[in-house]
């Protein structure tokens, strides 16, 4: 969940450790497991099984239809594997607002108001105890189909990754699945006061909730705080108007003092929430704008966390460079969204606005952070590549995604419906015409059913086009956890070696060299729609730098389409590459 953030909050970040549960911090998990790279399959889960191609523009779940937990067959998910990803990201899992009624099964029915589209924010969440009934044959059994997921998700070879939402609630919040002996968020709460250490929400005190959408029927009195810090009675249609923003102990209204001295109820309940699903047998968390939660309450609780379950990751959304080392080393993620660093600078090259050789500034900028930035081209908040707000062609994906995945450590995530080139085109619902596909309505997709193909997960009902592009993501995913150039090696940037290089075009052309023992992998892309033919110069200081005998004359293969290189790589000879418009690749020399 992403918007323009007013203010940041990074607590004290420069402040001893003083709480009194602190425990000695396990070994980050990233830090003692053998060295492989995660490569994450984002899912939204809903959506993913759902076979119904009538999409109703805002549409209701018996028009539309919708996915089930069971849809991610022991089939399905070999066929995700087998594509090359170890880690699967269930968006959406857990019960948030809706305008499907359940009440006929004990859930509490959302007022409409409250709820975006039909189907809901899986980021307003209305019970951090439960599942979302949508995604469930048997409503009723709901928790042990998904818990049945993990066991078929695990069996598969797949870690699984969950949303933890820390920031913000449903407007009508309310746990019916909680432990017994849980106290509800909010319902110990001084109303009368705006804000209190010991309450879970912030109040307006006698103001009643006036926002601008319709909410005829639903009384909030007094206002709640929105969650995305907005402090007033009347939050509008582009705030997170169904939220209600949490409180870890931060005074917005007196200049955002902090209160930690006594451990806020929030952190305990947060803290609580965490281990519930850590039991659940997931082996991750992508907690949604962990910046707009104090870094000292992460800080307190992951190392609790994982005092409990020591491999469990943590993945923070996060957009604020400042806060990066914060979030690493103080409050303990594993690792860190790259968007606003090799995500933008990826798509201002695409689309022409930046040259190429600005890749290799956005990642130095990083230092020794960016082995614990996640690299990603989509996700639930960004444009599909393939959409006219982005690229608008699905190849111009394939070279930014080479460099992606392979030009440094970081793991890489791929949203599904990526690597078949979905164009997320048209309306669905709330979310209109914006390239990306929604989170907040019931809908089916094309290209996922025709790869689906009735359950065979075989791709029989894709275009060859689709084909191709599916199978350039199989070749590459699966070829970094196979290539310990890739997995353990070191990278260096050719950018600066070729600057004056005439056969070089900095603007559309770039070039790295990846290399671990005596293998080392080149790799070209071209970033333009017209073909290329660099001549890459590689110094004899590279040579020596990298161990490489100078005198060496190498011939190497393709990794991505398994083509030996006619050309030579020599310390005394420029190497001469053909690329295609949008493509790139992995040129592997043993010496």
């Amino acid at each position: 969940m992403r918007t323009i953030i007013k203010s940041i909050f990074l607590g004290s970040l420069a402040m001893p450790l003083f709480f009194s549960c602190q425990q000695p911090q396990p070994q980050r998990v990233s830090e003692m497991r053998p060295k492989q790279k995660p490569v994450i399959y984002q899912v939204m889960t809903r959506l993913f099984g759902n076979d119904s191609l009538q999409n109703v523009y805002n549409g209701t779940i018996d028009q539309n239809g919708v996915g089930k937990f069971n849809d991610f067959t022991t089939t399905a998910l070999d066929s995700i594997r087998a594509m090359g990803f170890n880690h699967i990201w269930y968006t959406g899992v857990i019960a948030h607002g809706s305008k499907t009624d359940y009440s006929a099964y004990g859930i509490p029915k959302n007022h409409p108001g409250t709820i975006k589209g039909n189907a809901g924010s899986p980021y307003a969440i209305r019970d951090y105890y439960d599942v979302d009934p949508d995604m469930a044959v048997d409503v009723d059994n709901r928790m042990n189909e998904f818990e049945s997921l993990v066991k078929r998700s695990h069996e598969s070879g797949l870690k699984v990754i969950l949303d933890f939402v820390p920031n913000h609630v449903a407007r009508e919040y309310k746990s019916i699945k909680a432990p017994e002996g849980v106290v509800g968020l909010g319902d110990n709460d001084d109303t009368t006061k705006a804000f209190d250490v010991r309450n879970n929400f912030y109040y307006l005190p006698g103001q009643k909730l006036r926002a601008q959408f319709d909410t005829e029927g639903y009384v909030e009195l007094p206002a709640k705080a929105t969650g995305n810090d907005v402090f007033s009675a009347t939050p509008s249609r582009d705030d997170w108007y169904e939220t209600i923003k949490l409180n870890y102990g931060v005074d917005y209204v007196n200049g955002k003092t902090t209160h930690f001295d006594e451990i806020p109820d929030t952190w305990t309940k947060m803290r609580d929430i965490l281990l519930f699903w850590s039991a659940k047998g997931i082996d991750g968390f992508r907690t949604d704008m962990a910046e707009m939660v104090p870094v000292e309450f992460w800080q307190w609780a992951i190392p609790q966390v994982r005092a409990k379950y020591p491999e469990m990751v943590f993945i923070a959304e996060i957009y604020n460079p400042e806060a990066y080392r914060a979030y690493i080393k103080q409050g303990d993620f594993d690792y860190l969204y790259d968007k606003v660093g090799l995500y933008d600078t990826l798509k201002y090259v695409i689309q022409g606005k930046s040259p190429a050789s600005a890749i290799q500034v956005s990642v130095d900028k990083l230092g020794s952070l960016q082995s614990h930035m996640l690299n990603f081209l989509e996700n639930h908040d960004e444009q599909r590549i393939a959409s006219a707000d982005f690229a608008g062609v699905a190849e111009a994906g394939i070279p930014m995604m080479i460099v992606s995945a392979t030009y440094n450590d970081s793991p890489v995530m791929v949203y599904f419906g990526q690597e078949l080139g979905e164009e997320a085109k048209g309306a669905e619902g709330f979310g209109g015409d914006d390239g990306r596909t929604t989170i907040f309505d019931y809908y089916g997709i094309d290209k996922i059913k025709r790869w689906r193909n009735g359950g065979k997960y075989d791709g029989g009902q894709l275009t060859a086009r689709e084909k191709s592009l599916q199978q350039f993501y199989k070749h590459l995913l699966n070829t970094l956890n196979a290539e310990k150039a890739i997995t353990l090696g070191s990278v260096t940037d050719l950018t600066e070696a070729n600057r004056n290089n005439p056969d070089y075009n900095a603007k559309t052309d770039f070039a790295y060299i990846r290399k671990q023992d005596n293998e080392l992998i080149l790799g070209v892309v071209n970033f333009s729609d017209q073909p290329s033919s660099p001549t890459i110069s590689i110094p004899t200081s590279v040579f020596k730098e990298l161990g490489i005998p100078t005198d060496a004359k190498l011939k190497g293969i393709d990794l991505l389409s398994g083509s030996k290189e006619q050309s030579v790589l020599s310390s005394t000879k420029p190497f001469k590459v053909t690329l295609q418009p949008y493509s790139g690749k992995l040129i592997k020399f043993v010496f």
